[in-house]
């Protein structure tokens, strides 16, 4: 079991015809079953063509019609990339997956509402990874994304990060212990996004396959203490919590366009008290979020 995705998804790669769509796509059909999974691409311009043996389609809609595929990864360049993330939920994909950094926020203000207001007139609600992440891997079943496949290996640990590197970090350190992950997810570091925190501890929470959870976060917003505070009541797994940025100054923008404190409860130590408050174990070591979770099960 997993979450999200397994090796019966079918992906279409929106931007499969651009430098990094390409080598992302190709190391994704590399592993395990993704040579089944990666259906098709999408460039307006190459219909009918074929790249790695994977077709072409002008449209997200026509590449869903012709696969069945239902979910989409994106690697457009910025200036395009919130056009494409409409493009698939007007296409009623099941998950948009946006790889891409660096897309204006007001370009995701605007397709974020337009599909709340979808959503709110009835129609299919796609959910949305990202954009600014790794993406989303079960190992040994299905990597989409640009994370590492040969540090995971399956087993029963979620890992939900806000950052790309300490996903795979916390990944690593679950592998050398001998600890498998059942999903692996990296949410992104923009301000306006789509899945949170709270979505993915949910879905560990209901999955039978996972045991236990590392939650990452970063200074800067609300996500974790809102999820933290969901866990609380509802968690019945025991959850390992490390947020980044302890030692950065309020109100200095920190890399990610979403890492801005504002000096109050979205400092590290803030999310950290918090978080413990809710029942999570948490470390303010990252070299130590392995053994700790280790020492639970």
């Amino acid at each position: 079991m997993s979450i999200l995705i397994n090796k019966d998804t079918k992906v279409i790669t929106q931007g499969i015809t651009g430098k990094t769509g390409q080598f992302h796509t190709e190391k994704c059909q590399e592993y395990a079953n993704g040579r089944n999974c990666f259906v098709a691409g999408v460039n307006p311009k190459k219909p009918g063509e074929k790249i790695f043996d994977i077709p072409i389609f002008a449209s997200v809609k026509e590449a869903k019609a012709q696969t069945g595929a239902t979910v989409s990864v994106i690697y457009v360049p910025p200036p395009g990339a919130a056009a494409a993330i409409w493009e698939a939920c007007e296409a009623d994909l099941d998950l948009a997956i946006c790889i891409t950094e660096g897309i204006p926020v007001r370009d995701m203000l605007v397709v974020r509402n337009k599909m709340r207001a979808k959503e709110a007139a009835g129609g299919k609600k796609t959910l949305l990874l990202g954009p600014n992440c790794p993406g989303v891997i079960t190992p040994d079943e299905i990597k989409i994304g640009i994370m590492p496949g040969h540090i995971h290996r399956k087993g029963r640990i979620g890992v939900v990060s806000r950052s790309g590197t300490l996903t795979y970090e916390a990944v690593a350190q679950l592998t050398e212990l001998g600890l498998g992950q059942s999903s692996a997810v990296g949410l992104g570091g923009d301000p306006i996004n789509g899945l949170k925190h709270i979505d993915f501890m949910k879905m560990f929470n209901d999955d039978p396959d996972t045991d236990a959870v590392i939650m990452i976060g970063e200074i800067g917003g609300p996500d974790e203490a809102d999820a933290a505070q969901w866990c609380k009541g509802n968690m019945k797994k025991p959850v390992v919590g490390f947020v980044a940025g302890v030692t950065a100054p309020a109100g200095k923008r920190m890399g990610h366009a979403g890492a801005l404190i504002s000096g109050g409860a979205d400092t590290a130590n803030a999310k950290l008290e918090i978080m413990e408050a809710c029942g999570f174990h948490v470390t303010r070591n990252p070299s130590e979020m392995g053994r700790i979770l280790k020492s639970l099960l």
